[in-house]
Parts: C-alpha cells; sequence; structure tokens
C-alpha cells in the first residue's frame, strides 16, 4: 500500500504537471499517477503559442484564463530556469497573423484587454509568400516549445520530492458515504484523501468508465487528433511566428520551424497521415518556399482534449465530494495551463479565486 498524501492526480500532462506545482507551493503534499510518461500526449505534440488562435473569436472563458496566464508565465519561465537548469524556451517573438477579415474585432479585444498590438512593418513579410488582409502584429505574445516545458515541470516536480507513478493505469475507484476512499491501479490501490482527473483526452472516457452512474454532471471531453511538422532550419530564418488563415509558422530557438496544425476527429488514433502531412508541407512550401530547402525533421500527431466550445472543466464534482476535474482545454492547454492550476488550486483550498469559476464548471458547457 503506498502512503496517502494530500492530493492525487490522475494524468501527467502539462495540466497535471502545473496543477501538482501549484498544489505543493501551497503546502499540499501530492502524488502523480500517468499511464505512459509524464507530459508524452498532446503537452509535448503541441505548438506552443502562448495565445489562442483569433483569440476574439473565442469564448470569453478562455480569454480569462488566457489573460490571467499571460501573467503568470514569464514568473514560472524564470523560476523553472533558476530550479532546474531545464529551460522551457518561453520566448517573446511575437506573432504576426497576416488575414483579418474581422480586424475591428481584433483591435477592440486587443485594447479591451491591454495587448500590444500594431501594424507590421514590410520586413516582417521577408521570405513570405501571402495576400494579407488587414494583418496585424502581437509583438509581446510569446511561445514555450513544448517538450522543454514538460521536462523543466517534470524536473521542478522530482526536485520537490512529488511522489510520481508513470506507466500506472486507473483501473477502478471504491466510494464510501459519496467519498473516494481509494483507486486500483495496475501497480496496486493506492488511498485517496482527494482525487483530481487532469488525463487530457482520455477525461471523458475515463470518468464514464470509472462513475457509469452518473450521467449528467460529467465531463463531457472528446480527442481531437492534431498533425505537426518539424523543418531544420537556420535560426533567425523566420523573424516571428506566423498565422497565416488555419495554419501557422513557429520559429523555435535553434532554427527550428514548426508547421501546424490539423483538426480531425478521429477517436484515439494517433497516427499520422501522408495526407495531413501532404496538406501542411504544401501550405509551409507556399508560405515559406525557403522550407523546400530545409529537411524535414519529424512528422507527428497528438490527441487535444477538446469540448464543445474549448473550454475546460475546472471544477470540484458536485457529488462525489474528494472528486475534481481539470481537463478538456482543447488547443490551449499550454496557455490556459498555469491559470487552470491556480484557479483549481484556489477551489480547493478555498483562496479568492483569480479568475472567475463560474464557467468552467461540470454542468454542460
Amino acid at each position: 500500500m503506498i502512503k496517502t498524501t494530500d492530493f492525487t492526480l490522475i494524468g501527467g500532462g502539462v495540466i497535471g504537471l502545473l496543477t501538482a506545482r501549484e498544489l505543493f507551493n501551497a503546502g499540499a503534499t501530492v502524488t502523480v499517477i500517468e499511464k505512459s510518461h509524464l507530459g508524452q500526449e498532446s503537452s509535448w505534440a503541441g505548438g506552443g503559442i502562448l495565445l489562442p488562435l483569433y483569440p476574439w473569436r473565442q469564448s470569453d472563458a478562455i480569454t480569462r484564463l488566457t489573460l490571467q496566464s499571460l501573467k503568470l508565465y514569464p514568473t514560472l519561465a524564470s523560476q523553472l530556469i533558476a530550479d532546474t537548469q531545464k529551460d522551457p524556451e518561453w520566448t517573446p517573438c511575437g506573432l504576426l497573423i497576416t488575414k483579418n477579415p474581422d480586424i475591428k474585432a481584433a483591435t477592440h479585444w486587443c485594447n479591451t484587454h491591454q495587448i500590444a498590438y500594431e501594424t507590421p512593418t514590410a520586413d516582417l513579410f521577408d521570405g513570405l509568400v501571402t495576400a494579407p488582409l488587414n494583418p496585424i502584429y502581437l509583438p509581446t505574445i510569446a511561445q514555450a516549445r513544448n517538450p522543454r516545458l514538460v521536462k523543466s515541470l517534470t524536473q521542478d516536480l522530482i526536485n520537490k520530492g512529488i511522489n510520481i507513478i508513470e506507466e500506472c493505469e486507473l483501473l477502478d475507484v471504491s466510494i464510501q458515504n459519496n467519498s473516494i476512499c481509494h483507486i486500483a491501479t495496475s501497480k496496486g490501490h493506492i488511498p485517496v484523501q482527494n482525487l483530481i482527473i487532469s488525463a487530457g483526452a482520455w477525461t471523458g472516457k475515463l470518468f464514464k468508465r470509472l462513475f457509469p452512474g452518473i450521467i449528467n454532471q460529467r465531463p463531457e471531453v472528446q480527442p481531437v487528433k492534431g498533425q505537426m511538422l518539424l523543418f531544420d532550419g537556420a535560426p533567425h530564418t523566420l523573424k516571428t511566428m506566423v498565422l497565416d488563415g488555419d495554419h501557422y509558422l513557429i520559429p523555435r530557438r535553434d532554427g527550428k520551424i514548426l508547421a501546424g496544425s490539423t483538426v480531425e476527429y478521429d477517436d484515439f488514433n494517433k497516427t499520422p497521415t501522408s495526407a495531413a502531412k501532404e496538406k501542411l508541407s504544401d501550405f509551409a512550401y507556399q508560405l515559406m518556399p525557403a522550407l523546400k530547402e530545409a529537411p524535414l525533421l519529424h512528422h507527428w500527431a497528438g490527441l487535444r482534449p477538446g469540448t464543445a466550445e474549448g473550454v475546460p472543466y475546472i471544477d470540484q464534482h458536485p457529488e462525489i465530494s474528494n472528486l475534481s476535474i481539470n481537463a478538456g482545454h482543447f488547443r490551449n492547454g499550454l496557455i490556459m495551463g498555469p491559470a487552470s492550476a491556480q484557479l483549481m488550486v484556489d477551489l480547493l483550498l478555498k483562496r479568492p479565486t483569480q479568475v472567475d469559476p463560474t464557467p468552467y464548471k461540470i454542468a454542460p458547457h
């Protein structure tokens, strides 16, 4: 029997890692259980733009978590570097959005939320082939390099002595008096004080299996496949992140350029496809012809945790007293992650919340 900690998290993606870190920093003891290895699902697979695509087209609930995370990220990144010597590569390289038919909505959103914007200068289009429509440049928007962020968060949890159990599948829960007393896993029974499910795209499926009697108050989270490409470019080949229509290019510090992404509803199938590879490479070569000379290093797919409007569930369950959910961030797990973790822990520890929790309740979205 493994010793009891104050909180047990199911899921070791970026949401689970950030939540565990926030709990530890508040003085709690924590166990993180991951069915595979930490951060190897959508947390690793995404692009890392720290802004929702066309945020003025998104729900206000997404905006609120985004704005709070933007405040938290610089300190988070500097603390991780200092504490782990692993750089998450938080980089405020700016975002060029080439086509904005809804430019009034875009500038209104930026003005309302104090996000700096400007008309892009000609040099930002160097090497790009596109037909700009009301282009806008957001110079302060940053990226994080997903695998590096996961590595630094993982090292931080290890340094803190947080209990991490990998390659451990959750099989069943034991409930007494509307409270979970222990869980059955592939590595044995584990006693539970408080259980948090942060299992990404698997959250909905897991919840239905573990709690079949709960019909109305459960998170509806479905897998949404996304595919990406990585090119081996030279440093400074691309000055800024570029969003062109439905796709984007992201320059890493070492010169590698990421092209993404697809949105596919294909259940839990993570197999990359030749059709997506062709679609993304055609986009990349057309937008930035120099990439035709850059080796294509990698093509992969990940599963995002999709909800009806991309709004996550961050809530304590209304029926099971010691069960909480922090999942369903769709394409924006990295950007909403710090604020989501903060809100989850605010609710659990009954601290004043920095974000209104109402939109994230487990009632149907």
